[in-house]
């Protein structure tokens, strides 16, 4: 068994549910402290982070991931916090996101500073316990203290499984921006006998609702696709056939490209909003600016490292949810690339990941840092 796999069962093993790391960090930094890592331990509120450097000067290239996991889930065929290889596969919570691509991290990195003691720059590692959960206390609040403490981060591989197909079929070098909105249209409650006493917000959403899914917000550009709206849910009515409702809420979403801000998405639903004459309340939430990391060092880098260990050219991609890039790229103005294992089984019960993916993407990484430090 490799180094890589050693590790990854260890990891494995903990049940640090969101947002519990349960001992996975301390897995790490003991290696990364032989290994000549300075570390600093960074607890805030209830989530454990950490940050570790080796060197003092530029560049300055960094592994990001967490150890925390989602909810297992039912009826899984193994012990999820019991990793077992069947077939070659590696089935445990966390195999796929992300554990195995810390264990390569810390794996890699071992081996290149064994065969480059003085390389060039710095490696760093910002490893978080809450990116499945709230996302608050964890690599947001990591990304802040090291603006504050003037450290530069130039380059940042996030472990995230980007694979589809095949291990390093896709590298994700953006991500969108995500904001969403709860709107509550305000009518006139009634009864269903008599509307003209009463004012029906259901069918005073209708249109401007049809004109939000209508609306074109933009159409994108060579790394993103065109933002996309979407209403989540909505609720209206007393839950009997012979009142006419109050009130309807509405919970939609913008995914959006780096065509859009999100002061500007805001306004343009306010403006269609107000076209159509509604009463409403409408309460925003940002979560996530959008990141874009155009072809350049860190992206060759990482296409080179897969051609070279993998034989294919990466494809890149923007698609999918959001991930911590969302803060290392805008507060540490840093190039940010999600590279990992095949997302197949993410979050899924039997979630697993391919053991010699995981000892490849080992080698994919540690020709990552050669590329870029040696």
């Amino acid at each position: 068994m490799s180094e890589t796999i050693e590790l990854a069962k260890l990891l494995l093993s903990k049940p640090s549910l969101t947002p519990l790391d349960e001992g996975c960090q301390t897995l790490m930094t003991d290696r990364l402290t032989k290994a000549d890592f300075q570390i600093e331990q960074l607890k805030f509120g209830e989530v454990e982070n950490f940050w570790a450097l080796r060197g003092n000067t530029s560049p300055v290239f960094v592994f990001a991931g967490h150890t925390d996991v989602v909810p297992v889930g039912e009826n899984w065929k193994t012990d999820p916090f019991s990793p077992e290889i069947i077939d070659g596969m590696l089935y445990a919570r966390g195999a796929a996101d992300m554990k195995g691509s810390l264990a390569a991290m810390v794996v890699a990195t071992e081996r290149f500073v064994n065969d480059f003691p003085d390389h060039q720059g710095s490696i760093g590692f910002l490893i978080t316990s809450d990116e499945e959960g709230p996302s608050i206390d964890g690599t947001v609040k990591v990304c802040k203290y090291l603006n504050e403490t003037s450290q530069k981060v130039d380059y940042c591989l996030v472990g995230e499984p980007s694979s589809t197909s095949q291990l390093g079929d896709v590298i994700k070098n953006g991500r969108r921006g995500s904001l969403n909105g709860r709107l509550t249209i305000i009518g006139k409650q009634g009864h269903i006998a008599y509307p003209h006493l009463a004012n029906n917000p259901i069918h005073l959403t209708v249109p401007a609702l049809d004109a939000l899914c209508n609306e074109l917000w933009d159409e994108g550009n060579e790394y993103f696709p065109a933002t996309s709206f979407q209403i989540s849910n909505i609720h209206s009515g007393t839950g009997v056939t012979n009142v006419i409702p109050g009130e309807t809420e509405v919970v939609f979403n913008f995914r959006y490209s780096t065509e859009s801000t999100h002061e500007g998405l805001q306004q343009r639903v306010l403006d269609i909003l107000d076209k159509h004459g509604l009463k409403y309340k409408l309460n925003w939430e940002h979560s996530g600016y959008p990141f874009l990391t155009p072809k350049g060092d860190l992206v060759s880098s990482c296409v080179d490292a897969i051609r070279t260990v993998k034989g294919l050219d990466a494809e890149l991609s923007t698609s999918g949810g959001t991930s911590d890039g969302r803060f290392i790229a805008p507060i540490l103005n840093a190039q940010v690339v999600e590279l990992g294992p095949l997302n197949a089984t993410i979050h899924q019960v039997d979630e697993c990941v391919s053991t010699k993916d995981l000892d490849d993407l080992t080698d994919i990484y540690y020709q990552v840092l050669k590329n870029i430090l040696a």
